[in-house]
């Protein structure tokens, strides 16, 4: 049973985003309780590109220094086409300390996130909680949820949902998603690191599609690469074969600890604040996960949710005006995020001229484009109306 039945913050879902959402508020002095469904964290690597931005947020909570101490510091990258080098681009440009883009598997992320939150308050998250009926009465939001199959309702001033792309909390506000497919589709897997880039990405515009490959701890990297078409099985081979193939390396002696095939689509809900209830993170958008812009949009979005709830909460601000400006402000970051996501998929796609496609690329990556590109793909500016 729940200690106390009144929060001034209900989160759904206990992934990064609303583990993050949670220290926030906590340090804001906000009361809250998040409610996870699964009985531990994420098992597998996932999302692991932290940007510079989401790094100076967990900074400010006290959490970046052991997430770059057990990560890896991604300060440049290699563009070839084929096997050829296109260029390099680098983030020394950045201030300091975050000049990098750091790569840290999703898994232990999210279990950095959840030891940190239960050192700022003990038993802030619930799991094995799986939320059943939400519903508003009288200026509260009231939760139900099950908890050893039995039923316990809290209530709170408001409710984020921050329980990924099939939202319940989305679904029974009857807040509907705007989807875009795209004919893209990727296999990727992690494998021992057998290359000589150390802590460098590196990304090669191929004849038959884009291999993208990216340094992750424990001498571990990820290979994502392009395919013609949606693959169910054997992943592995499809990865082993395309990486032999389009760039002449061979994995088939190493080790792999995930391997695994996805399409793309953009979702982008109707509404992310309705009454007292509001979504953030894949509940409220989902982007290409080409970019690694998704665990990042959403952390950037329940810092500025967090900033918003203060005012509400502590402050006394009008809840109305504060809650329009942070949705408008939210579409802005996701149509931008999702524009730079086509583009970075478009880049990677079979193309009828590829010499124009890699005169393009090389004058991106030098001077003076190559301090905006940087910038782009480390997601400064992610809230400004042009990219």
């Amino acid at each position: 049973m729940d200690n106390d039945s009144k929060y001034s913050v209900i989160i759904v879902g206990g992934g990064p985003v609303g583990l993050l959402l949670g220290a926030l508020l906590i340090k804001a002095g906000i009361s809250c309780r998040i409610l996870e469904q699964n009985a531990a964290p994420t098992p597998d690597s996932r999302s692991f590109g932290i940007h510079p931005p989401s790094l100076e947020i967990l900074s400010s909570i006290g959490l970046a220094k052991s997430m770059v101490q057990e990560g890896c510091c991604i300060r440049r990258g290699h563009a070839f086409t084929n096997t050829q080098p296109l260029g390099t681009l680098s983030f020394s440009s950045y201030p300091s300390p975050f000049n990098f883009i750091l790569s840290l598997p999703q898994n232990r992320t999210e279990q950095l996130l959840e030891q940190h939150l239960q050192k700022l308050r003990e038993k802030v998250l619930l799991r094995g909680a799986t939320v059943v009926d939400i519903s508003e009465k009288g200026g509260k939001v009231f939760v139900t949820y099950l908890k050893d199959q039995q039923p316990v309702t809290i209530k709170a001033d408001y409710l984020v949902g921050c329980d990924g792309k099939e939202s319940f909390v989305r679904k029974t506000t009857g807040i509907t998603f705007a989807e875009k497919k795209y004919p893209d589709t990727y296999v990727m897997g992690d494998f021992t690191d057998t290359t000589s880039f150390g802590n460098d990405a590196a990304i090669y515009l191929c004849d038959e599609g884009v291999i993208e490959s990216f340094p992750l701890p424990d001498n571990q990297r990820r290979w994502v690469v392009k395919t013609k078409h949606y693959i169910l099985s054997n992943q592995r081979s499809a990865i082993e074969e395309s990486v032999s193939q389009r760039i002449n390396r061979n994995l088939s002696q190493t080790e792999h600890s995930m391997v695994s095939s996805f399409g793309v689509q953009r979702c982008i809900a109707k509404h992310m604040v309705r009454g007292r209830i509001i979504l953030a993170g894949d509940a409220a958008h989902v982007v290409s996960p080409i970019g690694g812009q998704g665990m990042n949009l959403g952390w950037l979005g329940v810092d500025d949710l967090a900033q918003c709830l203060q005012q509400i909460l502590i402050n006394k601000a009008d809840p109305g005006e504060i809650l329009d400006s942070f949705e408008r402000r939210r579409k802005k970051a996701v149509a931008n995020a999702a524009r730079r996501s086509e583009f970075n998929m478009r880049l990677g796609r079979r193309v009828t001229y590829p010499r124009l496609r890699n005169r393009l690329v090389a004058m991106m990556l030098s001077p003076p484009l190559s301090k905006f590109m940087a910038q782009l793909f480390a997601m400064r500016g992610i809230e400004r109306w042009i990219t």
